[in-house]
């Protein structure tokens, strides 16, 4: 309760520059006579003066000056009195002043320490708001040293890890935090994996449990933020993205969801009795990661729209050049397959719809593999743009074509949006050279 007098005495937190009031004397406190204390202090009529008294020595406030309790009842009036040896006072309110109770256990020999050692012998040890902060704050200070060893490419993150409270959030006390930043080091040091690994056998193997890193586990949430920056994988949530963000690390969730379809391309026997038939093949991610095809052509085509590749099987067939089909966003099975492709020598050449999203698509592919665009630039915009004068208008928000910032220009100003399959004979005609 809050003294109208005292502001000091209220429910904030107390935290000044005045001296610690707690007496920690061992010797001062072991000349309270406790039972004449009890007798003293103990009655319930003064169970509120010891509580702020109490308080402030938790906030390391000064035991001077008036409490003041508002509307006492006849029995805490009669407490007070008989402890102060003093008259029925008037007024509707109580007010004690501290020094009279202390010189009182001072001059009866009770506490000749005063309040101090008297309230801790009453009600226990006191201690310091100030010293638990301070504790406290050092503590988290303490759960974050693991991230010093975090390799310098995610400095960043870690900076930003510190500042974010998600880790305080999920861990919600410091020994708990360094447990989860423990294991977090533990993992990064390991990624990305290489050849792939399911990733609870990862798990198992790098933290002996299987379970670690299950969807929802504050070690996966924290893990998989930072497996963002090493891949510079996208943002986005869901099942299915958290699956393609675990995979870009060498992870596999589910090897056999995330698949690349594929027209033309040999180096495995599927692929090769796929490519004589004329017919596509889907590739799953962990055949990539298995048996990933043992030749790489001089060129592979890349498209957005699964329409262009069957188109293309059904003109070209078993003459169709070695083309990959994103089917959208890039998956896993898509980016391991170009990665690999590019690694052992092949350009890659990339196509995809002219709009906003497209565009969207093809920067993601582009920051995680080097490709030359493949009829996708600012003049192709325009030329298709000429000769489809009823193409539907532009939608969505802006994105930057880095490989030709013209594109973002062109598209701003023309407003419309240009299909695959508007160029898809444009597309046919490269793929006969």
């Amino acid at each position: 309760m809050k003294d109208p007098e005292e502001p000091g005495d209220g429910d904030g937190d107390g935290d000044g520059e005045q001296p610690s009031t707690v007496d920690g004397n061992p010797e001062q406190a072991s000349h309270v006579d406790g039972d004449r204390l009890a007798r003293l202090l103990g009655d319930p009529g003064l169970t509120w003066l010891v509580e702020r008294i109490r308080r402030r020595m938790e906030r390391d406030e000064p035991l001077t000056g008036p409490v003041t309790l508002p509307t006492p009842t006849p029995a805490e009036r009669a407490a007070a009195e008989r402890l102060l040896g003093r008259g029925p006072g008037a007024g509707r309110s109580l007010t004690v002043r501290l020094e009279a109770v202390d010189a009182v256990l001072r001059r009866s020999a009770i506490s000749p320490g005063g309040l101090a050692p008297a309230i801790t012998a009453l009600t226990g040890p006191v201690t310091s708001i100030a010293d638990v902060r301070r504790r406290e704050a050092e503590a988290w200070q303490d759960a974050y040293t693991p991230l010093a060893d975090v390799r310098p490419e995610l400095t960043a993150w870690t900076d930003r890890l510190r500042q974010d409270g998600l880790v305080r959030r999920l861990a919600r006390t410091p020994q708990a935090a360094k447990t989860l930043l423990t294991n977090t080091t533990t993992v990064l040091r390991e990624l990305p994996a290489n050849p792939a690994i399911s990733l609870p056998a990862f798990a198992a193997r790098v933290l002996g449990d299987a379970h670690a890193l299950d969807d929802g586990t504050p070690l996966a949430t924290v893990v998989l933020s930072a497996v963002r920056v090493l891949t510079d994988f996208p943002d986005g949530s869901g099942a299915e993205w958290r699956r393609e963000a675990w995979a870009s690390a060498g992870l596999l969730k589910d090897a056999l969801s995330s698949t690349v379809l594929t027209l033309g391309l040999r180096g495995t026997p599927a692929l090769d009795w796929m490519t004589d038939a004329g017919e596509p093949a889907v590739l799953t991610l962990r055949q990539l990661t298995h048996i990933p095809p043992r030749t790489a052509p001089a060129v592979v085509y890349v498209c957005e729209n699964p329409t262009v590749l069957v188109t293309a099987a059904d003109t070209h067939g078993p003459a169709c050049p070695p083309l990959v089909c994103l089917q959208g966003q890039p998956s896993a099975a898509a980016l391991t397959l170009l990665r690999h492709l590019h690694t052992n020598g092949s350009t890659l050449r990339y196509h995809g719809d002219f709009d906003w999203g497209g565009v969207r698509i093809a920067e993601a592919l582009l920051r995680r593999v080097p490709w030359q665009p493949w009829r996708y630039t600012a003049a192709d915009y325009r030329t298709a743009v000429t000769a489809t004068p009823l193409a539907p208008p532009l939608t969505g928000t802006p994105a930057e074509a880095t490989w030709d910032p013209g594109l973002s220009l062109a598209l701003a100003e023309l407003g419309v949006r240009i299909e695959e399959e508007t160029v898809l004979d444009i597309l046919l005609a490269d793929l006969m050279r």
